[in-house]
């Protein structure tokens, strides 16, 4: 991969920053955490790119294998989930309804995110943890009210999501799904941060999810029943975005909770979920302890 990618992880137990190169990582900390302690600060201050830039062409200061991924962004304030935003996840319904007039959404916490290679937790309160490959958009400016027009100037940067679920939960009231949607380490963000530069790298993302190398999920940004600037706008309308709010774009057809008989994670499994120009995040899953 040679696009620019930054990542927040730790290494014996310290929290840093960097870009990932060829052979590891690029500590960029100790060289900007007076002006940015964490990537959230260095997207306010849209130098995500600069940064990469910067990096290009240093040797690494770890070896990946030394680092531990976590969530690119530290302590988000807001994370904005979309359902059922692709047309065949629409008809899987079957309830006979035509494209929804308005996004489905719904919030969750930073603590139900996990960083890449660490292992999702399938809680004591149900074995139906779900995946649910997606691609994500990273605000670098704030706005309310956002026009169309100029939505895609407040991205700063493409992640990806498994926004796991645990399905039997999210029906255990009549109007939500936070329950279900909400579980401590049940879904994954990351690996790293791609800045975004112009239109034609969002314009047709081709996105798939594997469970165990058999492909699951597959669509691309191309069929989205609301676009990423219709997105942008349309949360804008009721709420302010600041850098580093987090917006999960919605997952294709194909998650385990559709097949006869279901097939949700287990112990042992491990999710990829891959776009085209951003890179595969990776997740095995464990039982919680």
């Amino acid at each position: 991969m040679n696009f620019p990618r930054l990542a927040t992880y730790s290494v014996k137990g310290a929290t840093r920053y960097g870009a990932i190169v060829e052979g590891g990582a690029v500590d960029l900390s100790p060289r900007h955490a007076r002006d940015y302690p964490t990537l959230r600060e260095v997207i306010a201050a849209g130098k995500l790119a600069g940064l990469a830039q910067e990096a290009a062409g240093r040797a690494p200061d770890h070896a990946l294998a030394d680092i531990t991924w976590l969530p690119p962004v530290p302590a988000p304030e807001k994370i904005i989930c979309i359902g059922v935003n692709y047309p065949d996840r629409n008809a899987e319904y079957r309830d006979g309804q035509a494209l929804p007039k308005y996004p489905s959404m719904f919030m969750r916490s930073p603590r139900s995110f996990v960083g890449h290679e660490t292992p999702l937790v399938r809680p004591r309160a149900s074995h139906q943890l779900d995946y649910e490959g997606e691609i994500v958009l990273v605000v670098g400016k704030a706005g309310r009210h956002i026009p169309e027009s100029t939505a895609l100037d407040h991205i700063a940067a493409l992640t990806l999501c498994n926004e796991g679920s645990v399905r039997d939960w999210l029906r255990h009231s009549k109007f939500n799904v936070t329950q279900g949607k909400n579980f401590d380490s049940s879904g994954s963000l990351g690996p790293w941060l791609v800045p975004y530069s112009v239109e034609s790298q969002i314009a047709d993302i081709r996105l798939a999810t594997r469970v165990n190398g058999e492909l699951r999920q597959h669509d691309s940004t191309g069929r989205l029943i609301f676009p990423f600037r219709h997105l942008i706008n349309y949360i804008s309308t009721f709420a302010t975005l600041v850098p580093g709010d987090i917006i999960v774009t919605g997952t294709p057809t194909g998650a385990g909770a559709r097949f006869d008989p279901p097939r949700y994670l287990k112990p042992g499994d491990v999710i990829e979920v891959e776009a085209e120009g951003i890179g595969c995040l990776r997740n095995g899953v464990v039982d919680e302890a």
